[in-house]
C-alpha cells in the first residue's frame, strides 16, 4: 500500500543514520569541525575532528569518555586519541584524531563522513 511507504523510508533513513559517541550510546550533539590530510600517495591520511561545547560535557551525561565512535550501518570507526581542552578549569572542546594507514581505511571513513553529513545535513569544502 502506497500510504505504507513513509513509514518505511523514516525507518531506512533512521537505520542509516551516522552518528558520534564519547560514551556508547551517548550520541553527540555538537557538529565537529573536521579537517583531513592524505598523503599524496593515498595511501595514508588524518581526519582531525574539534567539537566545540560538546554536549558529552553537561552535567546530565554520565559515563566517562573512553573513545571517540564514529558509528554507521557498516559498522564503528574507534579511536582513543582524544583530548579534551580547558579554560579556567571547565571543559571546552574536543579534539580528536583519526589516523587511516590504508586506501582502504581512508575509503570506510570517507563513506562515514558520507553519511554522517547526509544525517546532519553538512556540505565539504575542499582546502584551496
Amino acid at each position: 500500500a502506497p500510504a505504507d511507504r513513509p513509514a518505511l523510508r523514516s525507518l531506512r533513513t533512521s537505520l542509516d543514520a551516522a552518528k558520534i559517541e564519547f560514551i556508547r550510546g551517548v550520541e553527540e550533539k555538537t557538529i565537529p569541525d573536521v579537517k583531513l590530510t592524505r598523503a599524496r600517495d593515498g595511501g595514508s591520511g588524518t581526519a582531525t575532528f574539534n567539537f566545540s561545547n560538546p554536549n558529552v560535557f553537561d552535567a546530565s551525561i554520565q559515563g566517562d569518555i573512553t573513545g571517540m565512535f564514529l558509528v554507521d550501518d557498516e559498522g564503528e570507526l574507534t579511536t582513543n586519541d582524544v583530548n579534551a581542552r580547558f579554560v579556567n578549569g571547565k571543559p571546552q572542546s574536543i579534539e580528536s584524531m583519526v589516523v587511516m594507514q590504508s586506501p582502504a581505511e581512508w575509503d570506510r571513513f570517507m563513506r562515514f563522513m558520507e553519511r554522517y553529513a547526509e544525517s546532519n545535513d553538512l556540505g565539504f569544502t575542499k582546502a584551496g
